[in-house]
C-alpha cells in the first residue's frame, strides 16, 4: 500500500516505524477515547502483530515522519471499519482528513468495497471528520460503553456506502 495524497503518503507500517507509533499510542490525550494509552512495549507488540502481520492498519506519514494510524480492516467480505488516531501535534491542520478520504476513495475505487464504518465514543470530533468524510450516522448506543476514567458514554455509529 502506497497512497500519496498532497501532504501524506498512506503506507504500511514497518519496524521503524516504532518510536513514531509510540508518540501517538502512547499520549493519553490522544487515546482519551479509545483505550488507556500503550507503554512503549505494547506498541511494539501491536506494531508487530496488528499493523505489519494482520495489515489491520495503515501509517499516515508526513515528510518522513508517521503521524497518524489509520485503522482500515475488513470486517466481513466488503465491509471495513475505520479508526484512526493522530499525533497531537498536527491536529488541526486537515491532515486526518486527507489521509482518511484517500484511504476512503482508494477502498471504494481500487478495492471495490461495499462499505466502510467507524465508531466512536467522541461526539465531537471524530464525529466532525466522519460526517466531513461524507459518513452519514446509522445510530447512537446510548450509555454503551465506559470511557477511559470508568464513566459510562454513548458509541455513535457511522458508515460510508460505496454509491459508484
Amino acid at each position: 500500500m502506497n497512497i500519496q495524497t498532497e501532504r501524506t503518503v498512506i503506507r504500511d507500517f514497518c519496524e521503524k516505524d516504532a518510536d513514531d507509533l509510540y508518540e501517538i499510542l502512547g499520549d493519553e490525550r490522544a487515546m482519551e477515547f479509545l483505550e488507556p494509552a500503550y507503554d512503549y512495549e505494547k506498541t511494539k507488540d501491536f506494531l508487530k502483530n496488528f499493523c505489519m502481520e494482520r495489515k489491520g492498519a495503515f501509517a499516515c506519514e508526513y515528510y518522513g515522519k508517521v503521524i497518524g494510524y489509520i485503522l482500515f480492516n475488513e470486517y466481513e467480505p466488503g465491509v471495513y471499519e475505520m479508526g484512526w488516531v493522530f499525533n497531537k501535534e498536527y491536529w488541526g491542520k486537515g491532515l486526518a482528513y486527507e489521509a482518511c478520504s484517500a484511504l476512503l476513495n482508494y477502498g471504494f475505487a481500487e478495492l471495490g468495497i461495499h462499505k466502510v464504518f467507524a465508531e466512536t465514543v467522541d461526539g465531537i470530533k471524530s464525529v466532525s471528520l466522519m460526517q466531513k468524510l461524507g459518513m452519514k450516522c446509522e445510530g447512537i448506543q446510548k450509555s454503551h460503553t465506559r470511557d477511559n476514567n470508568g464513566k459510562w458514554c454513548d458509541v455513535y455509529l457511522y458508515g460510508k456506502l460505496n454509491e459508484a
